[in-house]
């Protein structure tokens, strides 16, 4: 039930209109961590960036945490990219129980500003990664397995390209 394999960005016939988030909307697309520290997605270009939206009273965001954990080990140390697993709900308290009671060391962002819908349309878990130029590489609605091989491979990719 879990599918490893991450597809590069196939918009909906609804959507093929519009394009990525300009770059004045990523301006404003922020995240903040528990203490306050600021993650501005614009700023963060010339990294890949791989986002994940999650909720503490989601079994599906829950379960593929650990699969996260390990992609995450894979990378940590690797200033080319970064990582955010934000809980939409900005519930710290719950956020960081789970996170000990997991034995995760995950790093939890909270929106701070509105999340564009080509990348959170309401499903969670949802997972996007931008490549370097901050423009939308892949995205995964529902549960997956990131500590899969190929997930790794493309995330490298990005960093080399």
């Amino acid at each position: 039930f879990f599918k490893p394999k991450l597809e590069n960005v196939d918009k909906p016939a609804s959507e093929q209109n519009s394009s990525q988030p300009t770059t004045e909307s990523l301006g404003r697309v922020s995240f903040k961590d528990e203490a306050g520290k600021l993650y501005n997605v614009d700023e963060l270009k010339g990294k890949v960036l791989f986002i994940n939206f999650w909720a503490t009273w989601c079994p599906p965001c829950k379960a593929e945490m650990p699969s996260i954990q390990t992609l995450y080990n894979k990378f940590k140390g690797n200033d080319k990219v970064e990582f955010l697993l934000v809980e939409i709900e900005n519930d710290i308290e719950g956020a960081n129980k789970f996170l000990q009671q997991q034995n995760l060391n995950l790093p939890i962002v909270y929106p701070n500003s509105s999340i564009p819908n080509e990348w959170l349309s309401g499903a969670i878990p949802t997972t996007v990664i931008l490549d370097k130029n901050g423009e939308l590489a892949g995205r995964e609605q529902g549960m997956r397995d990131y500590s899969a091989k190929s997930i790794e491979d493309f995330i490298q990719n990005l960093i080399n390209q």
